[in-house]
């Protein structure tokens, strides 16, 4: 008792689609893209210059720097710089002197930063336990750069 109409079997298809797959694939790249410039932001920080010579350390120093608005940044050893009130940088900076009691500690305050606000920073290291504090700077640049021993 068959019918006049035999039924054929459709074949399985053994395909991905892959649109959607690339579709999700671009929206992240955009997305990565638009992002990763946004995580490396830095502070500019204008040193001045000075025909000092460069210290040589042993160890990756703490750097304290104070922007031109006053505002703090606290870099400890290899770490990224990080945005810091006063009262933390007190309390990072002494545990981590703690530890490591030889690590020079550099302040690297803007050229247009007030002096005042660059001096506000040594009392809190007195605090922290900080002995030694090294003020940064850049070397003179130009054609006559003649420093003490030259």
């Amino acid at each position: 008792m068959q019918s006049g109409r035999t039924r054929k079997r459709r074949k399985l298809k053994a395909e991905i689609n892959v649109v959607p797959y690339i579709d999700v694939m671009l929206v992240l790249l955009i997305i990565f893209m638009v992002t990763a410039p946004l995580l490396n932001l830095g502070v500019d920080i204008h040193l001045p210059q000075s025909t000092a010579k460069a210290v040589q350390a042993d160890k990756e120093p703490i750097v304290i720097s104070v922007d031109q608005g006053g505002k703090l940044y606290l870099t400890l050893g290899a770490a990224q710089k990080e945005s810091i009130d006063a009262d933390t940088l007190v309390k990072k900076v002494s545990a981590f002197v703690h530890q490591n009691p030889q690590v020079p500690v550099l302040i690297a305050g803007d050229l247009r930063a007030s002096y005042g606000e660059v001096y506000e920073i040594l009392p809190a290291l007195q605090q922290a336990g900080v002995a030694k504090v090294g003020l940064m700077s850049q070397p003179v640049q130009g054609p006559n750069n003649q420093g003490p021993n030259k």
